[in-house]
């Protein structure tokens, strides 16, 4: 077994931290998209309608008049 001079030493440490750090940060991004996930799949069966209900929607279509009456046929 040999030994390590400091500076291998620190070498170790710094990549041993920077691994460490790389992991942590990977974690974190896959808690954060799982939770992004499911507050997205609670949203989208909120906004399902309930089954057996009956939806329906109103809308009004106005259809723009130019106070002329004439021909839908342009000369």
């Amino acid at each position: 077994m040999s030994a390590l001079t400091p500076v291998e030493r620190n070498e170790r440490r710094r990549l041993q931290r920077r691994r460490e750090v790389i992991r942590w940060s990977v974690r974190a991004l896959v808690v954060i998209l799982i939770f992004s996930l499911g507050i997205a799949l609670g949203q989208a069966l909120q906004d399902n309608p309930q089954p057996g209900r009956t939806v329906t929607f109103d809308q009004t279509l106005e259809v723009p008049t130019t106070g002329e009456r004439g021909s839908t046929i342009t000369p």
